[in-house]
């Protein structure tokens, strides 16, 4: 099995992509490309079984909504847009209040933070994607939505202060952490990288998330918010721990 994951940014500069083959009881990073154009991620989901996407694929169904009608000068009367806690509906998914009951993270906001950008790019890569015959089903296709830091919450590995380059020390230890769970992953020439870059540390998460996923071990919606989530996208959290996997 060949899982890759993404650590998608709004520019290509940041944007990591991990490749990991699996085979028995060991699994080896085969690739680890920084800096990658829309051209090297299709590329590369293309010749996966599974792909795990560090990326909101949707907006929460209350703001789509919520954007029509200010188009159209509809108002919406039933929403209080004069606090924090009645706009909450408009940048909180499904899938974003499920992560945070699990696991006490709240994610970025696909609709009021930075990550906006993130998911306009991403949305034109799943297009790509779709054209090139790649599953996208936002729930459970070929390519799925991750987030590193809840996965590494629920392995019990440190998920947070890590990222940046103030943060050095921390993101050797925890990449040394993650070696030691997941002792049959061969980092091969690519452990350097992951020490001195979060970006392709979270790259090779999100493969290994995607690993989870196709192995039917991650979190599905329930009956009752698969509609919504095959809309808004769902974000794939592993139940089981990293030794697992192999």
């Amino acid at each position: 099995m060949r899982t890759v994951g993404i650590y998608l940014a709004a520019e290509p500069t940041k944007t990591a992509v991990a490749t990991v083959d699996w085979a028995g009881e060991s699994a080896r990073v085969v690739d680890l490309r920084l800096g990658a154009v829309d051209d090297h991620v299709v590329e590369a989901v293309r010749g996966a079984d599974k792909c795990g996407i560090d990326a909101p694929f949707g907006w929460p169904d209350a703001f789509v909504d919520f954007v029509v009608a200010n188009r159209s000068r509809r108002p919406q009367r039933e929403l209080e847009l004069g606090s924090r806690a009645g706009r909450l509906p408009l940048v909180r998914r499904r899938t974003d209040r499920v992560i945070h009951e699990s696991t006490g993270i709240v994610p970025l906001s696909v609709s009021a933070d930075l990550i906006a950008h993130v998911a306009l790019r991403c949305a034109g890569l799943l297009a790509r994607l779709e054209v090139a015959g790649v599953d996208v089903d936002r729930v459970d296709g070929t390519v799925v939505e991750v987030y590193p830091a809840a996965a590494l919450q629920r392995w019990g590995l440190p998920f947070r202060g890590y990222k940046g380059s103030g943060n050095r020390s921390n993101l050797v230890n925890l990449v040394a952490g993650f070696a030691t769970a997941i002792a049959a992953l061969d980092f091969r020439d690519f452990r350097e990288s992951c020490e001195s870059s979060d970006d392709a540390f979270d790259a090779v998460v999100a493969a290994v998330i995607a690993r989870a996923a196709a192995l039917g071990r991650t979190r599905l919606p329930d009956t009752a918010d698969e509609d919504v989530a095959r809309r808004e996208g769902w974000i794939h959290l592993p139940d089981v721990g990293l030794g697992t996997l192999l």
